[in-house]
């Protein structure tokens, strides 16, 4: 079939190897120091790579090729995941580390830190607190407080029995929500458990661990926050197979964020 698909010309090619990593769906490789395209069907032609080349050595053209294989692209990236976390210890022993703090022993016996559990106490002040005072309350509002709650919040690294789960109104968001959106963390994370992911970036189905999230918890609402582009359709798309096959009726709903970061939908 004809298509679009990445060029590289290889005398222009110094092998900086800036378009391999920039290329998503890992279509690129530094061969005997030169970038090369690994196989067709691993490219989707979208040219991630093309403004990270610093000698204009990539195009896109129009030409016959294999269609994009984005099963093949999934199964790819989910193998080499695999194999580096064989390599780098990056599996955690299971354990559930005490709310506030870093699990040290997992990490200790080669377990990843950026896996270990944490909680964070974001809780709003009980009525009758004094008000703050006029420079407190004015740092505050420059330097609003995060309102993450706990650690780890990527979908593919957070354990679906971790006990912040229980009773949480959950968020699910696209990771880049909260870059588009001024006022994220106020507006949709606070009093939330929020778990974020990327359905172009990550070679894996979020219903699964979605579901499981949903079954094994009394999860009490869920909230989906989506960018406007279709790619973000799959985060959405999960989120609603998890709520179905977990077999409960939970409060849900969509919002959807423009690219200019406003609000522009709400199901």
């Amino acid at each position: 079939m004809k298509r679009k698909i990445v060029e590289i010309d290889e005398a222009k090619c110094n092998g900086c190897g800036l378009c391999a990593n920039a290329c998503h769906e890992g279509a690129i490789a530094i061969v005997d120091g030169k970038a090369r395209l690994v196989k067709d069907d691993y490219c989707d032609g979208m040219g991630d790579c093309l403004p990270e080349c610093p000698t204009g050595a990539i195009r896109i053209v129009e030409r016959d090729a294999a269609a994009y294989d984005e099963k093949a692209v999934r199964e790819r990236k989910m193998a080499k995941m695999q194999s580096e976390m064989k390599s780098g210890g990056m599996a955690l022993a299971g354990r559930t580390p005490p709310p506030g703090g870093l699990d040290r022993r997992s990490i200790a016996e080669g377990g990843c830190p950026g896996k270990a559990m944490r909680q964070f106490n974001r809780a709003t002040p009980a009525t009758g607190t004094p008000q703050p005072s006029a420079a407190d309350a004015d740092a505050q509002e420059r330097f609003p407080p995060s309102q993450l709650a706990q650690w780890p919040c990527q979908i593919r690294l957070v354990p679906a029995t971790a006990p912040f789960f229980k009773g949480a109104k959950l968020l699910v968001a696209a990771d880049c929500t909260a870059y588009a959106y001024a006022a994220f963390h106020r507006d949709f994370m606070r009093g939330k458990v929020t778990i974020v992911g990327c359905p172009k970036l990550d070679p894996v189905d979020y219903s699964e661990k979605l579901t499981e999230i949903i079954r094994e918890n009394d999860i009490t609402s869920v909230t989906i926050v989506r960018m406007e582009v279709p790619c973000c359709g799959g985060l959405e798309l999960a989120a609603k197979k998890a709520l179905q096959a977990s077999g409960k009726f939970i409060p849900w709903q969509v919002v959807t964020i423009s690219l200019d970061g406003r609000i522009i939908d709400r199901l």
